[in-house]
């Protein structure tokens, strides 16, 4: 682990639901990337509906979201090794490291979490079709939410869960940072910074990244931009 790390309180949340109150660590800084041009070929296809799944997913209107955060591969701009999650927060993206100098980039929606925590840690575990739980401390403020309290097991997966489709779990020296990358089905958040969540992927996106990560993934969220 790279520095000391400071906690302190901030709200998680996702689907326009604050969802947690969590920690943070010490800033890591993050380099502005040039954006390169984009090959919209096979775009209609990664971004279909998916039938299949335990709750069908609709079509992304994927032309509505600014190209440079649709899912594709890109060189690798963080310096970090193959097989780590990077999430640039000031340019809303998200790059899985790859072999020979490149990454697959992700757009991704920020709220206040999002923001507010950097550092490194690992993906402990994985979810798909997510529980969602918010900690008692937060539905103490939002009664309510007491419906889908721990004490009550929490919200079940579904198409309207804050989670949405897949979720990764973040830890830190061991213990839970109740920090989330997830799934949203608000895609017009992608590329924006709203009022509530951590860092979402339209649920399409979300279940990419899933299927190429194993537990135990290094990821380092990244603060302030460089000089």
């Amino acid at each position: 682990m790279d520095g000391a790390i400071t906690r302190r309180g901030f709200l998680l949340g996702g689907a326009g639901i604050a969802t947690a109150t969590l920690a943070s660590c010490a800033t890591v800084p993050v380099r502005t990337v040039a954006v390169e041009p984009v090959d919209t070929s096979g775009f209609a296809t990664m971004y279909a509906a998916m039938p299949e799944e335990q709750f069908p997913l609709p079509a992304i209107p994927y032309r509505r979201i600014p190209a440079r955060f649709l899912r594709q591969q890109v060189d690798n701009p963080t310096g970090e090794r193959p097989g780590v999650i990077v999430v640039d927060t000031a340019n809303h993206f998200l790059y899985l490291t790859q072999e020979g100098g490149r990454a697959m980039r992700y757009g991704v929606g920020l709220g206040r979490a999002g923001f507010e925590w950097s550092g490194r840690g690992v993906i402990q575990y994985k979810r798909a079709w997510p529980r969602w739980t918010p900690p008692d401390e937060m539905v103490a403020r939002q009664p309510e939410l007491q419906p889908y309290s721990i004490a009550n097991g929490g919200m079940d997966p579904g198409l309207k869960n804050p989670l949405g489709a897949r979720a990764l779990y973040i830890f830190q020296n061991g213990e839970d940072t109740i920090y989330r990358i997830h799934g949203s089905p608000e895609w017009w958040t992608i590329g924006k910074s709203v009022s509530s969540g951590c860092v979402r992927l339209v649920n399409q996106d979300v279940i990419d990244l899933y299927n190429r990560v194993p537990a135990k993934t290094p990821i380092v969220v990244l603060g302030a931009p460089f000089a």
